[in-house]
């Protein structure tokens, strides 16, 4: 079984910056396929970013191009999403997700995620 655990939510004002972080546990061996997903109450679950296996590709929502950087270190089973700019419309609970499948792309379908977290909560004041 694989566990992840995302940090680095909180409350911050219009403008600011914050780093989430997903630290993947049990089985994870290997490079691996990890996204970042969001929802706010009342919407649906959205893609904000995506990196593949091996960092060559990564893939961004349009909402977050420009704003948000994803990375990750595969020696430590630790990915990053750099937020800055941050706009009251990105208020939500980040999830991070990841596959052991070796893809290409960076896909940014949630049914290609088998393993979750449970969600780091992000507040952005106007």
């Amino acid at each position: 079984q694989v566990y992840l655990v995302e940090s680095g939510g909180g409350l911050v004002q219009a403008g600011d910056s914050l780093r989430l972080s997903c630290v993947a546990s049990g089985r994870t061996i290997g490079g691996y396929t990890m996204g970042w997903f969001r929802q706010a109450p009342g919407k649906e679950r959205e893609f904000v970013a995506s990196i593949n296996y091996n960092g060559e590709r990564v893939n961004y929502g349009d909402s977050v191009k420009g704003r948000f950087t994803i990375s990750k270190d595969n020696a430590k089973n630790t990915g990053y999403l750099q937020m800055n700019s941050l706009k009251p419309e990105d208020s939500a609970v980040y999830y991070c997700a990841a596959d052991w499948s070796q893809y290409l792309r960076a896909p940014s379908s949630a049914e290609v995620y088998d393993y979750w977290g449970q969600g780091t909560q992000v507040t952005v004041s106007s």
